[in-house]
Formats: structure tokens, sequence, C-alpha cells
């Protein structure tokens, strides 16, 4: 009976030992790294670009003639319509010389006709008339040069439009060319922004790629504006100092929304060819600066530093740092250290970028 149970306990004891050297044995085993590499292809970016707005009419109203700003019949912020009365400067002097050259017209007339009377009958000559004549047109002139310094005097809308600042109060003696106010019509807007010369080169040699003309703007407040834009002119050079050359954009603006002299940032579908592209999450971050292991031949993983050209949902566009068959970590790149030889498996990169829910343009 003593021999069974003591042959028991040892069955017990080898069984036992056999179990932990089997699960020592799996907890030794080495983890399995997914690998990959970046995919080459095309892709559509959309990148952002700083936009400067304004309106498509914005002009600065001036005086035209010197007095006292006798009437201002607008408020600032004032939506008025073309040919509104804006400003009256004091029009009393102008009046006058209206009325001297009508008079002078008028003696100008009464002298032709005598001097055509009398030429008639021989009593005068004919360069006589002449004289007469020139003199009328003359008078005729003056008078309708003070007709346009008296409509001067009465500053009206060119366009409906929205008034701006008024810097001058009642009263105020205006000088010609003094500022009264500015007006906006801000019924579409124009966004300006400026475009480096291998986008401008992508963007109009690609045309097909791109799908429309059409671009987004992102409001100072970080919203989507509601109204898309169309790119509707390209400057005609490169500025020498940036590299850069200026695009246009036009907004409808039904609302009134967006205002001359407003900032904000341009959404627009960029074509980008050749694209070396990675997953996101196989990368990480010192000091502002992307990373990525690559995996050699050895099987050791080497910390690599990247260029990020654009990002996307879930992926990075490379721009430099990695060619087309490097092999990167995947997975585990809180557990790898540099220099550490791993054991990997290779995962098809187009299969990657599936799991990732991405759309390929």
């Amino acid at each position: 009976m003593m021999k069974r149970v003591a042959s028991g306990i040892a069955l017990s004891i080898l069984l036992l030992t056999v179990g932990c050297n089997k699960k020592k044995e799996e907890k030794e085993e080495p983890t399995v790294y997914p690998v990959t590499s970046p995919v080459v292809m095309d892709t559509v970016i959309h990148k952002e670009f700083v936009a400067q707005i304004r309106s498509v009419k914005n002009i600065e109203v001036r005086a035209q003639e010197k007095g006292f700003l006798e009437k201002i019949f607008v408020d600032e912020g004032q939506y008025v319509s073309a040919g509104q009365t804006l400003f009256r400067i004091m029009p009393k002097l102008y009046q006058a010389e209206l009325l001297k050259a009508k008079a002078e017209v008028e003696q100008a007339s009464i002298e032709l006709k005598n001097a055509s009377t009398l030429a008639g009958n021989n009593i005068v000559s004919k360069n006589e008339r002449a004289m007469a004549k020139a003199k009328l047109d003359a008078a005729n002139a003056e008078m309708k040069l003070a007709q346009i310094h008296l409509s001067f005097t009465d500053i009206k809308a060119p366009f409906s439009g929205i008034i701006n600042r008024l810097p001058l109060k009642l009263g105020s003696l205006v000088d010609e060319g003094d500022l009264l106010t500015s007006l906006s019509d801000n019924t579409s807007i124009y966004t300006y922004f400026n475009v480096s010369e291998p986008e401008y080169l992508s963007y109009q040699t690609h045309t097909a790629d791109r799908g429309s003309d059409q671009v987004s703007l992102i409001t100072a407040n970080g919203e989507t504006y509601s109204q898309k834009g169309i790119i509707q002119t390209i400057e005609g050079e490169f500025d020498n100092e940036t590299g850069n050359i200026a695009f246009r954009a036009k907004f409808p603006n039904p609302d009134h929304l967006l205002r001359n002299g407003e900032t904000g940032k341009i959404q627009m579908a960029m074509p980008v060819h050749n694209a070396l592209i990675i997953p996101q999450k196989a990368t990480y971050e010192i000091q502002d600066q992307k990373y990525v292991f690559v995996i050699d031949k050895n099987g050791t993983a080497k910390s690599r530093n990247i260029k990020i050209a654009y990002e996307l949902p879930d992926l990075y566009v490379v721009g430099s740092g990695l060619s087309k068959g490097d092999q990167i970590l995947l997975e585990g790149i809180q557990k790898v250290k540099d220099d550490q030889k791993i054991k990997t498996k290779f995962q098809d990169p187009k299969k990657v970028l599936q799991s990732l829910k991405l759309k390929a343009e």
C-alpha cells in the first residue's frame, strides 16, 4: 500500500514538473512582430493654404471737391443701394459758380444772335459772328464744368454694398481726395492663397486626377464654410522670394457672413503621383520628429528618422527617409528597442491599407 502511495506521489511530481517546463517553454517562445513595406500609389490629398478674403468689389470713397461736410446720410455698417446719396459737401459755392456760368451762356447767346444779324446785313464781318459763336461754346463748356463740380458735392454709391468706417464727422473741412469711407460689395467674395511650384505643377498637369476646381473654405473659428468655391484664376508669375504663385477662388456669400479683410484656410484637392504611403501606427515621435523601425536582412530593428510630406486619415505620405523595398515594423513599436533582433512576419502592404478602411483615390 505504501509503495502505491509513493508511486502516485512520484507520478504527480513528474507531471507537475513536465507541466511547468512546458509553460516555461511557452513563455520563452519569442514574439513574432508583423512587418510591412511602404506602398507606392497615386492618391489625392487635401491640403490647406492660408487665405486672404476680399470682397469682389471694395473701393475707397473720397471727396472730389473741397468744402465743409454738410450732410452724412448713412451710418457705419449700413447697406446702401447703387446711386444712393452718401454725403453732401457744402454746395453753395458751386451753385453760385453754376449760376454765373449760366448767365455767361445767356450773354454769349445774345451776342451771337446780334452778330449773326449784323453779319447777315454785312455790317460786321463773318469773323465777328464766328468769334461770338466760339464765345458761346466756351460759356457752355464752363457751365457744364460748373454742373460737374456741383454734382461732385453729392457723393453717391457707385454700387450696392456695405458702408465701412466713417473717419470724418459732420462739419469737418474736407479737401479734395480726402477719404470719406469705403464701400464693400460682399454678395460674392474672393480668396487669395499661395501655392508652391511643385504643387502648382501637379495641379496643372494632372487635371483629370483632381476631379474639379472646387475648393472649401475653413473660417477663422475652424468651421467649414457652407458654400463651395471655384478656382478662377492663377497669377501670371511666381514670387521670386517665396517661390509661390497666387491662386484666386470665388465663393458665393448669400448671407453676407464673409467680409473683406477676413482670413481663413483654403482646402484644395491636390493629386500626388507615386506617393510613398505607410500606416501612421507604424511611426513614433520624438521631439516632433517622426521615426520608424526598419528591419534589416538580419532581422535587426533599426530606428530611422523620416520626413512626412502629407497626412491622410490613418496614413502618412513619406517625403524622405524610406524607399519602397524597406521593411518596417507595423506593431509593437513601444516594445522593440533600437538594434534589437526580432522575429517578424511579413504582411502584404495593400492588405494592411485595406484593413485601415482607407478609400484609395
